[in-house]
Parts: C-alpha cells; structure tokens; sequence
C-alpha cells in the first residue's frame, strides 16, 4: 500500500516537471515570437523572422513528442501527420499530402501499367453521421469496366468489397479498387436518394484515349461530332485528325462533346483552343509567385477552324478543370453554344512536389481566368441551354436497383447475345412491364450489355437528349444570334446576386479529394 501511495504521489508531479520543462522550452523560443501573432503586415524581413521561429516551435514540440510520449513513436508518423496537417488546414480539397503509395499511383496512372476499374472519384475530406464521407463517381472512362456496368457521373460507392467507403482514406480507396488485371472487385453503388444495387467489375489494363470522331448526317445537316475525354500531350494532335477528317466529309456543323471530361494538362487545352480562336487570351493563371503568373495567347497561324461552321458544346456536372478552359475560352469569345448541365467547378492549377522519401505534397499554385477574366471556381459554368438528362424519381430507382440486383439484362443477353435493334427494343417492352422504367433508358442499359465486349458507340442518339438538343441547335437557322447574344462568363458572374452565388457554390460542394481510376 505504501508503494502504491507514492505512486500516486508521484505521478502528477512527474507531470507538472513535464509541463514546465516543455514552458521552458517554448518560452526559451525570441522574445519576437509574441509579435508573429499579431497582423501578418510587416516587411519581409520580419515575416522570415516570424517563420523561424514557427518553424523552432514545431520543431521543439515534434522532439518533445518523440521523446516523452507513453509507447515510443517511429519518427515518420509524426513526419506524415505533421504533413498532412498542415496540407488539411488550407481546407483545400486539391491541395494535400501524398504518401508514398499515392506517389505510386499517380505515376501509375501517368505511364497506364495499372489494373483498375476506369472510374475517376472523388472523396470528401470529412465524415459525419448525417453525411457520410462516401466515394463520388466524378465520370466514368469509356470503354472500362466500370463504364461498361453503366456507372455514371454523380453516381457514390458505398463500399468495395465489404469495406464502406465513409470510413477509409482516399488512398485505402485507390489501393482496394486497383489490382491484376483480371481479379474482380465487388461495389455497392447508390443513385440518387434510394437506389442501391451491386455491380461487380473485373479490373483491366486502363488506358485512356483522348479523343473519338465520327460524322452524324440528319439529312442535310453534316455535323462533326468530337468528343475530348481527357486533354493530354497528344490531345491536339488528335483534335487536328478530327477537324481534317470533318473538312473532308464537307461538314456543316461541330459539336465538342466535354461531358465526363476531368481536364488535364493546360497547355493542351491552350493548344486546343487555339484552332478555335484566332487572337486574344485563352486562358491566364494568376497567383502571388510571379513565376506562376502566365497568360496564354491564341496565334492567327494556328487558327483552323472555318468561321461559318456552328460550334455546340456539350458539359455536364463531371466536366472539370481543362474542360471547362476550353468551353469557357469559346464562351467569352461568343464562338461556341454551351448545351447541357452546369460544369463542376475547378478553377485552380496544381503542382505535384516529390520529396525524398519517395512521396510528396500536391499545392494548388495558381487560380486561372478565362478570356472575360472570371475564376469558375466552385461554381463552374452554366450551359447556354439547359439539357438535363432524365432523373429517376425514388419509385424508378428502387425498380432500377432491382434490376441490377435480378441480373434480369446480363442473364437474358447471355443467352440471347448478338441482338439486334428490334430484339432490343422488343425485350426493352418486357421488362417494363416487370420494372417501370422508361424504355429508352431500358434499350440503353440492354444495349450496354450486348456491346460489352466491344468498342464503345460514338454515341447513342436514341438516349441521349443532350445530344439531340445540340443537333438541334446546330442546324437553327438563328444559331449565329444565339451564340453572339449569349453572356459571357463576366457578365454571368456579374449578374448573380450573392445568394445565387453561394447556391451555385453550395451546389458544387463535396467535390473533394484526390480522384483516381
């Protein structure tokens, strides 16, 4: 008993020595240091003087840490979550802390020698109980595993073989859904409020290609028909191709087709838009570091594209960052109709840093501007004709949920493959006796099913209203006063008030985190 007493005894003073050792320590820091707390004007010198000295703190309250926490600490722990907090606190969602698997990944992704699903996600930073931190599908890839099994922008996985998202980081994520080619990977997947139904995807070798073309003729109307899914070094070359393939087949109309495209590099995009427009600004990045301040300026030699030729845009809530450069640069200069769905809304660029240790920091370095100089930002940009394609109501998305969970389609096509448009159409009218669903969005998920193991359709003119609407537009006989009349982003900007603008901002919320494939 005695021993214990002084045990006891002894333990709050232990902590009290503790305590006013460490006071020393932080108290030994400059006397200067109490001015670093007051307002962050001052001369240069003074801020250096400000940032040694936080930089001393850290650095006595990591050593304390190290050496008088109860169980002995690795070192790296503290290094990464130092990192990482100080990543999180700029409340960033693209600026952030990448370890060293996530460093893996991303050059995984940039040289493709890696099995994936093909879908690019996104993760909010933060979970609660009334809003769990589930993955968002930001687009699907064409023609990979999780395009094939009709995932969709918008559309959250609630948990991947077993293991619901809310609960695991960005990276636990990435490292679950890649694997060998060939394994499989089970999901449960929501869309909208009610509809859940398992999907079970096998990984392949994701490769992405950047650009599809082809004509549709409508009688008389020619239209070029260009879909850019993602702007990479060999993007405009291939923009190139398509708009020579187009003069060729003597085309009357171009629709960029932008929906589902996550951006990529920005002097692609640059080099893109200047076949499109002949002088003036394309895009400007603007920061606080000079050497991040750049302006890039269409040239006449590199302008392409006829004047005469009706250019229609197609966006939608999954196009991000270099797509909404380029729907944005042909919007400001009146030369492009916008149709569809507001865009997502990333007007910033970011710098990957790799550290020794063989992981590194992503740091958002600069905001850009397009050619009306409006940062879209967390609001993104509005279509000039709002197309949305059909919702489910709660009704349809439980009859959808069943579907998929009956593998009423897969189970019919596997043993009726190779069906034509008629058989397709004629079994659509069966299962909409069963399920209630609409008929196009029935042939479409049939169709699917039946193309699984080719290539892709350039498009579906049968389900997709976004791109009848286009056609549509393209071939009005007042298509030049629409586009000349239509606002620029400036004057769009300009004319919200306060509240449509945190709306639009609110409504781009949760788009956080470090996507992946």
């Amino acid at each position: 008993m005695k021993n214990e007493k002084t045990s006891v005894f002894v333990r709050p003073v232990l902590t009290a020595l503790l305590t006013l050792c460490f006071a020393f320590c932080i108290l030994s820091l400059p006397s200067a240091f109490a001015q670093s707390a007051k307002s962050s004007k001052g001369s240069q010198a003074e801020k250096e003087v400000h940032s040694r000295q936080y930089i001393e703190l850290l650095n006595s309250v990591y050593t304390f840490v190290l050496e008088n926490y109860v169980d002995e600490v690795d070192p790296k722990i503290l290094y990464e979550g130092a990192l990482k907090g100080m990543m999180d606190a700029f409340e960033d969602p693209y600026t952030a802390y990448l370890g060293t698997a996530q460093m893996r990944d991303l050059n995984d992704t940039t040289t493709g020698d890696f099995g994936g699903v093909g879908l690019s996600i996104t993760k909010p930073a933060e979970t609660s109980a009334d809003k769990p931190a589930y993955v968002e599908v930001v687009s699907p890839i064409e023609d990979t595993p999780g395009w094939r099994a009709g995932i969709q922008a918008g559309d959250l996985i609630l948990s991947i073989d077993g293991t619901s998202t809310a609960d695991i980081t960005m990276e636990e994520v990435l490292k679950i859904l890649r694997g060998p080619k060939g394994t499989s990977v089970n999901l449960i997947i929501r869309r909208g409020k009610t509809g859940e139904f398992p999907v079970s995807l096998i990984r392949a070798i994701i490769e992405v290609p950047t650009v599809k073309y082809g004509m549709i003729n409508r009688g008389k109307q020619k239209t070029g028909y260009l879909r850019i899914i993602e702007f990479t070094p060999k993007t405009p070359d291939r923009v190139q191709e398509a708009l020579d393939s187009f003069k060729k087949a003597d085309f009357t109309s171009l629709i960029i087709d932008l929906r589902n495209n996550p951006g990529g590099l920005i002097s692609s995009v640059a080099d893109v838009a200047d076949k499109f427009i002949d002088t003036g600004v394309i895009v400007s990045t603007k920061s606080r570091l000079m050497f991040e301040n750049s302006v890039y300026r269409a040239k006449p030699k590199a302008t392409v594209m006829p004047k005469n030729i009706p250019i229609v845009v197609l966006i939608n809530k999954g196009s991000a960052s270099a797509s909404e450069i380029l729907a944005g640069a042909l919007k400001d200069y009146h030369l492009a109709y916008l149709v569809g769905e507001r865009t997502y809304g990333k007007g910033s660029v970011q710098q990957v840093v790799p550290l020794p240790n063989q992981d590194g920091i992503k740091l958002t370095m600069a905001r850009y501007y397009t050619p009306s100089d409006s940062n879209i930002d967390k609001i993104g940009i509005p279509p000039d004709r709002e197309i949305a394609l059909p919702v489910l109501t709660e009704a349809e998305e439980k009859a959808y949920a069943s579907l998929i969970t009956d593998e009423a389609i897969s189970k019919y096509v596997a043993s009726n493959p190779n069906m034509s448009a008629s058989e397709i159409a004629s079994y659509a009218h069966t299962l909409q006796s069963a399920y209630n669903l609409e008929l196009r969005l029935l042939r479409r998920l049939i169709k699917l099913e039946v193309n699984r193991t080719k290539p892709a359709e350039l498009y579906d003119l049968d389900f997709d209203v976004q791109l009848q609407a286009a056609l549509d537009i393209a071939a009005s006989s007042n298509f030049e006063t629409m586009v000349k009349s239509a606002k620029t982003l400036k004057e769009l900007q300009a004319s919200m008030s306060d509240e449509q603008k945190v709306s639009a901002a609110d409504g781009q919320a949760g788009k956080s985190g470090k996507k992946g494939r």
